[in-house]
């Protein structure tokens, strides 16, 4: 994978009618690397993958692609495959004959074509269905399809909407594995846009959270998952307990709080519920609510300086409601957040 991009979107800003969506979004994309953009609806990442594809007009700003400025290049000359969400395959065609609807619309015919549909429908498991309906398929073998049809375009980039949120949690595990084989076995590149989290910390080499039309944090998923540089970041990736830090101390609804131990330079900290330490420590909370998630225990403890949410092995004493508790929130164990809004 070289490092030089890709595709680079450069000084990208979009606008529905007088409404920019998008402001000065700067990202280069290395060949052959798969990227997620994630974030909260609204937040821009569906506006921007519509650009790349050539559905969405640039307000300014460029679209480069393989050394080439595609920023004006019409949609079906871009060389640019996108999976929708909603996979849009023709429901009266033939698995075989949805993978081919492109090719055709290219000129390819005979041999070529059946050879290059059957490739394609290999690559993911769909050999044997060529002669089916959509209908008489599973959620997952349509999203297959839908990938296959993209692929054997040959794309430079593969665009993916959402493209496992119409799964259940068994189907979207299993397409996940199917989505990085695909990928790493024929090196395209792939963005695909998401707001699960998971989705993305489980399928991306890169990382791209996005909030109101800009980029928030961009990283690998162990990056954004462990040091999450703003609030917004660190509350979108599971850190539930998040204040912010004045004059050393931690800020809270009722004032500044010293903390255990010395707090490190930064604008604030945050924990995750399995980074609380329950039982001992000087502050106090009452247990509001509990519940029971296997392997561990989760509990919201109401505080003098608002919820904090903990959680410890199952395999230790359960506490009830009502129980009176001492906890900590170790510095130490925080992560340093250099923003918060």
């Amino acid at each position: 994978m070289s490092d030089a991009p890709y595709l680079s979107l450069e000084k990208l800003t979009l606008a529905y009618g007088d409404t920019v969506a998008v402001a000065n979004l700067d990202l280069p994309i290395r060949k052959g690397e798969l990227v997620a953009l994630l974030g909260p609806s609204g937040c821009g990442k569906t506006t921007t993958m519509r650009a790349i594809a050539g559905l969405l007009p640039v307000k300014s700003g460029h679209v480069r692609l393989d050394g080439a400025d595609i920023t004006r290049v019409p949609a079906n000359k871009r060389a640019v495959g996108l999976v929708f969400q909603s996979y849009a395959l023709f429901p009266h065609l033939s698995v075989y004959e949805n993978v081919a609807f492109g090719l055709k619309l290219k000129g390819m015919r005979g041999t070529g074509l059946d050879a290059k549909v059957r490739s394609g429908l290999t690559s993911v498991g769909l050999s044997s269905f060529a002669n089916r309906k959509p209908a008489e398929l599973s959620g997952g073998q349509q999203q297959r399809v839908a990938l296959a049809r993209s692929m054997v375009m040959e794309p430079k980039v593969l665009l993916l909407d959402e493209p496992l949120s119409n799964l259940d949690a068994r189907l979207r595990l299993e397409m996940r594995t199917e989505l990085q084989r695909v990928q790493k076995e024929t090196g395209v590149t792939m963005i695909f846009v998401t707001h699960d989290q998971a989705e993305a910390l489980a399928l991306a080499d890169r990382i791209v959270v996005m909030k109101n039309g800009k980029i928030e944090q961009i990283g690998s998923p162990e990056d954004i998952y462990n040091r999450p540089t703003s609030s917004f970041v660190a509350d979108f990736v599971g850190f539930e307990n998040i204040f912010p830090i004045e004059q050393g101390k931690m800020k809270t609804s009722s004032g500044l709080i010293d903390l255990s131990g010395p707090a490190p330079s930064a604008a604030g900290l945050a924990w995750r519920p399995r980074m609380v330490t329950l039982g001992s420590g000087p502050f106090r909370g009452t247990v509001r609510g509990t519940s029971f998630a296997g392997d561990s225990r989760e509990y919201l403890l109401d505080t003098p300086f608002g919820p904090i949410k903990a959680e410890v092995e199952a395999s230790q004493p359960a506490h009830a409601l009502g129980s009176d508790l001492s906890f900590d929130l170790p510095a130490e164990k925080a992560a340093p957040l250099s923003r918060f809004a």
